[in-house]
C-alpha cells in the first residue's frame, strides 16, 4: 500500500493530517505535477480523475479523491470518535459542513488559483476574470465560516472532524492568494490556532 501524491498540495495536505490524527504511516511516492507525471497512461490508468492523491492497495486496486481516501482509512479504523460523526446526526452534520466548506471555499480557491496564475495552462484552459471572480467568491464565503465559529471550537459537531481538516486546509491556502485573515475574523484565528496546535498536525507540519 501506498500514496502518490504531491504532499504541498491541499488534497494531499488533508489527507495526510486526517492520517496523522490516526496514527497511520503510509509510505508515499511525491509527484512531480508540473513535469506531468499524473498525466502518464500509467497513472491514468490507475486515477479515474487523473489526480492526486491516489491510494495504491496492495490488491492491485485504486482510490482517488481524497475524502474517499479518507473514508477508506476511517472504515478499516473504527472508533466511537470517527472523525466523519458517529450519530446519525453527527454523521449528517460533518458531511453539511464538510461539503459546505468545499463547495464554498476549498474549490472556490482551487479556481481561483489555477486561473489566475495559469499554473496549469500548458494543459487546461484558463479564464483570467473567472480567477478573479472566484477569489472575490471566496473574501465573500468567509464571513460564514467567522459566524459559524463565533463561541464554538470546531466547525461541525462538538469536537475535531474532517470538516476542521477541510477548513484548515482552506485557511492554509489563503496566502497563495495573497489573501490573510484581519482583524474581522477572531473566531477563525482562534479556531485555525488551536487546531494547528493539536500534537499530530503540529508534529506534520513541523516536518
Amino acid at each position: 500500500m501506498k500514496i502518490l501524491e504531491l504532499a504541498a498540495t491541499p488534497s494531499a495536505r488533508r489527507v495526510g493530517i486526517f492520517l496523522a490524527e490516526l496514527g497511520i504511516d503510509v509510505p508515499r511516492q511525491q509527484l512531480d505535477l508540473r513535469a506531468g507525471d499524473n498525466l502518464t497512461p500509467e497513472f491514468k490508468s490507475k486515477s479515474v480523475n487523473g489526480r492526486i492523491p491516489l491510494l495504491e492497495l496492495d490488491d492491485g486496486s485504486h482510490i482517488c479523491e481524497s475524502v474517499a481516501i479518507c473514508r477508506y482509512f476511517d472504515a478499516l479504523n473504527p472508533s466511537e470518535q470517527s472523525l466523519f460523526g458517529n450519530t446519525p446526526l453527527e454523521l449528517a452534520q460533518v458531511e453539511m459542513w464538510n461539503r459546505v466548506l468545499e463547495l464554498n471555499g476549498l474549490m472556490v480557491a482551487f479556481q481561483a488559483f489555477r486561473n489566475l496564475t495559469g499554473f496549469f495552462k500548458d494543459r487546461e484552459r484558463f479564464v483570467e476574470a473567472w480567477g478573479a471572480e472566484s477569489r472575490e467568491r471566496l473574501i465573500e464565503f468567509l464571513p460564514t465560516l467567522e459566524a459559524r465559529l463565533e463561541g464554538r471550537d470546531f466547525v461541525a459537531i462538538d469536537r475535531f472532524s474532517i470538516a476542521d481538516i477541510t477548513g484548515f486546509v482552506l485557511i492554509g491556502f489563503l496566502p497563495r492568494l495573497e489573501l490573510e485573515l484581519t482583524d474581522a475574523m477572531p473566531n477563525i484565528r482562534r479556531w485555525h490556532a488551536s487546531i494547528a496546535a493539536r500534537p499530530a498536525i503540529a508534529k506534520l507540519l513541523a516536518a
